[in-house]
């Protein structure tokens, strides 16, 4: 996508005059500027060393490992391709930018709408298990050192388990960190913590979990493009495969991981 350089005119309709190309909403959201203090709050809250417990979880990885779905750096990627367009990965990047638009805007019905959604709709016990817990350790720890107006709503609004993305893209809204450089982090930080359960478990060497990390990169671009520009209604998942990987893993007999 080619975002020109000038834009001359802007309208309150939330688009854009640059020549005679029209720029969306969500090419404005790309072009918002974003603050040292923003780049390093993102670095800080999406780095695997932030005390969330990510690196537990393998999303179902480990059970596509055993079962022969994922063998190598070719299947891997086509598997997490999938998944970050038909199923979690664009699931919970939609409703990290529902969250954050809302937290922004003060919008209390869409932001427990939000809230609501993310933990009903998880397919699986263990996927259940994975987001609210990154979820509850993430408000904990950003309420501790991070703290922000946002957070504190959302904690007084809904009483029920709060989902990962959905405290990810409160904290950022309350912190003012556009909307486009998060969730774009947020599907990046997801991505390379699957990539390295993956490494572990196939097992993967590193250069090739780096060549996936490179590979994927336009698929994380297109994704967060696409989460950006969706609500809530169109949520929805065909990756039934990686479904089926997380509830197997439920009973697999030997297990590193949580999910």
């Amino acid at each position: 996508m080619t975002i020109p350089t000038v834009i001359r005119t802007a309208t309150t309709t939330g688009t854009a005059m640059a020549g005679d190309e029209r720029l969306s909403r969500e090419d404005l959201a790309a072009l918002e500027p974003v603050s040292h203090a923003a780049l390093y709050r993102l670095a800080t809250w999406l780095s695997p060393a932030y005390p969330v417990g990510g690196f537990a979880y393998s999303s179902g990885i480990e059970w596509a490992v055993e079962a022969g779905d994922i063998v190598d750096r070719a299947s891997l990627l086509g598997w997490l391709t999938a998944v970050l367009t038909e199923g979690a990965g664009f699931n919970d990047a939609v409703l990290m930018a529902a969250a954050h638009r809302a937290a922004g805007a003060g919008d209390d019905t869409v932001l427990s709408e939000a809230a609501e959604l993310a933990s009903a709709l998880v397919p699986t016990r263990e996927r259940h298990l994975e987001t609210t817990t990154l979820g509850r350790a993430f408000m904990d720890v950003t309420m501790a050192a991070w703290a922000c107006g946002a957070l504190t709503r959302l904690k007084n609004l809904w009483d029920g388990p709060i989902a990962y993305p959905v405290a990810v893209g409160v904290a950022c809204a309350g912190h003012d960190i556009p909307i486009a450089a998060a969730t774009h982090a947020f599907l990046a930080a997801v991505t390379a913590n699957w990539i390295s359960a993956a490494v572990r478990l196939v097992p993967l060497g590193h250069t090739d979990s780096q060549l996936t990390l490179s590979a994927i990169e336009p698929v994380v671009t297109e994704t967060a493009r696409r989460a950006i520009a969706s609500t809530l209604d169109d949520l929805g998942s065909a990756t039934f495969r990686a479904d089926l990987a997380s509830a197997r893993h439920e009973t697999q007999y030997t297990r590193l991981f949580r999910s």
